[in-house]
């Protein structure tokens, strides 16, 4: 088996949402400003990957864009045509805080085109592992509307694509954006063969999904897991949470394959999040996953890039990551990842442990 599959495509990163900043919509008094989803933290991401060298070590490929028929899978027809309408008027906005600027269809099916193919390459075991550099992010769009900075749902697509195709079954997919990944769950709320796992900040966007209490629908009950962690957790939180629920279901569920939602807005320098993860808090989850995969699934584990809008910290973030998945020697130090660790509050706090004990008995519970 080949070495780690690197995805990206330039097409990506020229997706345009306008002067928006880091609100939903220009206003009287807001100035205009770049947007926060803006292609610099994945550019850079790349880029550090070719300064590093670690880019050598990787299977890079640049896939087509996704079909109409793979979008279908996921999407309403009716959404697809409102995206490429506005696309060849002045641009649009594909739902709630989802606007695009002409050029940003061929971009979005372009970033569905490369976790398409990462997620086709790790099921039929041509590769390794994956990691899908992807913009616009996909983890908010829902069949009939974009939202959150998503236009197309990346993995919903991929992941229906796979199964459609017969390259596989069970499918576990675990998002750790510091969002609600409302897309995954919406898309396969009612299947018992997809797990959906998110592990996010409560209450940030959207606001009216990711409680606890959404474990899924009809056959799908008990395949949805949201853990919605208080605003404040840090690498204590988020371990705890790892071993506490999250691989534990993972590992329950028997995936064949496992597919991570990879946001970096969890990180303490994210402007619109409010966690405290460092780079080396990626890595470990990373190498946890990578781990379970061997043991559940024969290593199969794909990354689909997300979220995170800290342009100078991102890329270290990303750096980690892909290095452990290919299991590469080649590092970049973090300046910043020993002092994040040092900050109050990184340890596990009583009322963060008492909530994440309340879901795994809950949890337990629902699903025995």
């Amino acid at each position: 088996m080949s070495k780690t599959g690197f995805y990206w495509h330039e097409r990506c990163f020229w997706h345009d949402q306008g002067p928006i900043g880091v609100f939903s919509a220009p206003g009287e008094f807001l100035q205009p400003q770049a947007a926060s989803e803006s292609p610099e933290s994945k550019r850079r991401l790349k880029n550090i990957l070719e300064v590093s060298g670690l880019i050598d070590e990787l299977n890079v490929v640049k896939p087509p864009a996704a079909a109409l028929e793979d979008l279908l899978r996921f999407h309403t027809t009716r959404y697809l045509d409102q995206l490429q309408a506005g696309d060849k008027a002045r641009g649009g906005n594909g739902g709630d805080c989802a606007p695009f600027m002409p050029g940003s269809w061929a971009a979005a099916t372009q970033s569905a085109g490369l976790a398409n193919a990462a997620v086709e390459a790790v099921a039929l075991g041509e590769i390794s592992n994956a990691y899908a550099l992807c913009r616009p992010p996909g983890h908010h769009a829902e069949a009939d509307q974009g939202r959150g900075f998503c236009l197309l749902g990346n993995i919903p697509v991929a992941v229906m694509r796979a199964r459609a195709l017969g390259q596989v079954n069970r499918v576990a997919i675990l998002d750790w954006d510091v969002h609600h990944g409302n897309g995954q769950q919406a898309a396969f709320y009612d299947e018992p063969d997809v797990l959906t796992i998110s592990l996010h900040q409560a209450a940030n966007y959207p606001l009216e999904t990711g409680g606890f209490d959404e474990q899924g629908e009809g056959a799908g009950l008990g395949a949805n897991l949201n853990l919605p962690l208080p605003p404040g957790c840090g690498l204590g939180a988020y371990a705890y949470a790892m071993e506490k629920l999250v691989l534990p279901a993972l590992e329950s569920f028997n995936p064949e394959l496992i597919v991570v939602a990879c946001g970096y807005d969890a990180c303490a320098k994210d402007p619109l999040g409010k966690m405290l993860l460092n780079s080396q808090a990626f890595a470990t989850m990373t190498a946890q996953l990578k781990t379970l995969a061997e043991r559940c699934c024969d290593g199969k584990l794909v990354f689909i890039h997300e979220g995170g809008y800290s342009e100078g910290y991102v890329p270290l973030c990303g750096h980690m990551v892909i290095q452990t998945l290919a299991g590469s020697a080649i590092s970049v130090p973090d300046p910043q990842n020993d002092e994040i660790a040092a900050w109050g509050y990184q340890a596990l706090q009583p009322h963060q442990q008492t909530l994440i004990d309340s879901w795994r008995q809950q949890w337990e519970q629902a699903t025995q």
